[in-house]
């Protein structure tokens, strides 16, 4: 039986072939179901863009790269994004992480939980962090369990904080101490 190929997810820097799937799951898609799930609150005004590929393009060629954030790639192709950034003031060591994966076919396969704990290796190896956070609501179940899973744990919960869909949800916080990360590996 010819032994198993499985997929390699990847941090890495974003490349001109991403483009186009950072547009389309940006600004093409008119109701992209991550955008239920990402915080939905703040999307639900937000309306479909009318930024092109080209002006995409072009904008983000006159952008420099950026040290606080990294393309998903699973063998080798986009699929979402990582991003983080120091919470003020500035050399306190809180840091605040983002995890994105655009198409629901790559939910639920364990690739976030992955992706994160790269990240926070990243983080802890890349900058002065002394706590890394990740915010989410209580109806991101999904994200809740991906964060226990690369070890973090829950630290705050504001009851009935966000207002959704006719319903109050929980903002949740999630926190992993540098003292306490070990390579990726929950406590």
């Amino acid at each position: 039986m010819p032994a198993l190929t499985l997929p390699v997810l990847t941090l890495r820097d974003r490349h001109d072939d991403d483009l186009p799937t950072l547009w389309r799951w940006l600004h093409a898609e008119s109701d992209p179901e991550w955008k239920r799930w990402d915080a939905p609150y703040f999307h639900a005004d937000s309306g479909p863009s009318t930024l092109s590929l080209t002006d995409f393009t072009a904008r983000e060629h006159c952008r420099a790269p950026d040290p606080h954030g990294r393309i998903i790639a699973l063998d080798g192709a986009c699929i979402g994004q990582v991003t983080r950034h120091e919470e003020a003031p500035a050399g306190g060591g809180w840091w605040e992480a983002g995890l994105l994966i655009f198409d629901p076919h790559h939910w639920g396969g364990g690739l976030g939980t992955q992706a994160l704990r790269l990240w926070t290796d990243a983080t802890f190896a890349q900058t002065g962090a002394h706590v890394l956070t990740l915010t989410t609501w209580g109806g991101n179940e999904r994200m809740v369990r991906a964060a226990a899973r690369a070890g973090f744990r829950e630290c705050a919960r504001i009851p009935q904080a966000r207002a959704w869909a006719g319903q109050r949800w929980d903002s949740v916080k999630l926190a992993q101490l540098r003292t306490d990360w070990a390579g990726g590996q929950a406590p």
